[in-house]
């Protein structure tokens, strides 16, 4: 048995490729567009990283997805937990659950996909603002 990927819906396909892509530094690997069923699948993954890929589902009719919680969350290594949340934050995303430990955060997608980013190795510093921010939302 071999992972292949692991798809969400998406209302709003430019803000999600922005935030996975621009924000959490994903790259689109494909994309299939599906006129006759009126949907478009594009495939994302981290640089170098071609077996650990999100499928992003973009239902062209209008749909209302819920919160995302029932799905769980994706989880990413990130190089510097700090510089990562800070990039984001300069993007408009909620850091939800800041990384007051150096260790973990929590964002959302926004169509509320949870997104747990974890700091590669060790625990870097504990480190202000983050350290003293409070949790917002849920995550």
């Amino acid at each position: 048995m071999k992972y292949l990927h692991t798809m969400i819906r998406v209302t709003d396909i430019d803000a999600s490729l922005k935030f996975f892509c621009e924000g959490l530094g994903l790259t689109e690997v494909r994309r299939v567009d599906v006129p006759e069923g009126r949907f478009t699948l594009v495939f994302l993954a981290p640089p170098g990283q071609q077996d650990a890929q999100v499928e992003l589902t973009w239902n062209w009719d209008p749909e209302e997805l819920d919160g995302g919680r029932n799905f769980g969350h994706l989880a990413y290594a990130v190089d510097n937990i700090y510089d990562l949340c800070g990039h984001l934050q300069s993007q408009g995303v909620t850091i939800n659950r800041p990384p007051r430990d150096g260790r973990m955060a929590f964002v959302r997608s926004p169509d509320g996909i949870s997104v747990e980013l974890l700091q590669q190795g060790d625990a870097l510093p504990p480190q202000e603002p983050w350290s003293s921010l409070p949790n917002v939302g849920s995550w």
